[in-house]
């Protein structure tokens, strides 16, 4: 499956909570360089507030959002602590000295927004307005500049929280326009797979009870006889199919043109389906050729009109197996005699898929196909 519509709402926060982050981080390097390079703890406040934004992101990179309990440490360490910590030791005892710390402040409450519920959000934002307060009115911070700088972190994490129930939003609409792309699929693939039996039942089963009403045929004979039998394991086929309309139509297509071309040459098929995967078409298409030599090789060696195909669905997996029990052959001799290694073996290769030929003398043959390996 592919990626949800939250997931990249969830990845353009970041990204964005990234970039403004990004911008407070330069402005401080620039800050520091300019005017406080002598000064040993403006660096190491410098690089706390580095390190904090790194454990965010790696973090996030890992999980693919926010992590609330780190955002909390980069709130309370690079936004409530920091400042002080600065006045206390670093010499900011100026506005224009702590500016660059309190810059962080806007980021960190923009972080609480995108990551943290309504509640916690608004806690951690008073809880930034308070300390950042506290901090300008101890470096006597003029009121212009003071109010400018908590109007600036609130609405950093308005601004925050509207683009998150945005992305949100708009992932939202995505997922639910894809979901209905994939209904809409689902049937026009159901319809094109009974227009194909429709096909299929016109020119085989109709086309033989019209030929038997008309008398037109004898049939007692031994070709008419096989030749209903395969009609009649066809139709057993459909019912089965009809039973089990979970998924995985266009591999029942294709392994259908596959069976029905073997029982033209006379080869009798079981074939069971156990929940198959859904697959992309190319995989389908291939599954179909390979399944199609196969047959075409238990037609040609096994020495038997019998084959048995099981399409089945492990943990996602599809696998497909074609199983005789004719004449059989040495498998660890290899099967190039066979015509399985182009049309079997490397047609599985090409979508990603393995192909597993086992066989013994007097044993029969089994072709496991499975995709993805």
């Amino acid at each position: 499956m592919g990626e949800t519509g939250l997931h990249r709402a969830q990845t353009s926060m970041v990204l964005a909570t990234a970039l403004y982050r990004g911008s407070h981080l330069v402005a401080g390097i620039a800050g520091v360089v300019q005017h406080q390079w002598d000064r040993p703890f403006q660096w190491l406040a410098l690089t706390a507030a580095i390190a904090s934004s790194a454990l965010v992101y790696a973090t996030a990179a890992r999980r693919g959002r926010l992590v609330p309990r780190i955002v909390w440490i980069d709130v309370l360490t690079i936004g409530c602590l920091l400042p002080f910590g600065t006045y206390l030791w670093g010499g900011a005892h100026q506005p224009a000295s702590i500016a660059w710390v309190m810059l962080l402040g806007g980021s960190a409450s923009a972080f609480a927004a995108a990551a943290l519920r309504v509640r916690p959000a608004v806690a951690a934002t008073a809880l930034l307005v308070a300390t950042h307060l506290l901090g300008y009115l101890l470096v006597g911070a003029d009121a212009a500049v003071t109010g400018g700088h908590l109007n600036a972190l609130v609405f950093s994490a308005v601004v925050s929280g509207v683009l998150w129930w945005y992305f949100r939003r708009q992932g939202a609409l995505l997922d639910a326009a894809n979901e209905r792309a994939l209904v809409a699929e689902a049937h026009r693939a159901r319809y094109a797979e009974r227009i194909s039996h429709h096909r299929a039942l016109h020119d085989t089963v109709l086309a033989t009870l019209t030929a038997i009403s008309a008398g037109g045929v004898d049939a007692n004979t031994t070709e008419m006889r096989h030749r209903c039998a395969r009609e009649a394991a066809y139709l057993r086929r459909l019912i089965e199919q009809s039973d089990d309309q979970g998924s995985g139509s266009e591999i029942r297509t294709a392994l259908e043109e596959s069976v029905r071309a073997a029982e033209a040459l006379g080869l009798r098929v079981t074939l069971r389906y156990h929940e198959p995967p859904t697959v992309p078409g190319e995989t389908a298409l291939a599954f179909g050729q390979a399944v199609a030599e196969a047959l075409n090789n238990v037609h040609r060696h096994a020495g038997t009109g019998h084959a048995y195909l099981t399409v089945t669905g492990d943990s996602g997996r599809l696998v497909v197996t074609v199983v005789d029990q004719g004449r059989g052959f040495d498998a660890s001799l290899g099967s190039g005699g066979l015509g399985l290694t182009r049309s079997v073996h490397e047609r599985m290769r090409d979508i990603g898929g393995r192909a597993t030929v086992d066989g013994a003398p007097g044993e029969g043959v089994s072709v496991e196909l499975r995709w993805p390996r």
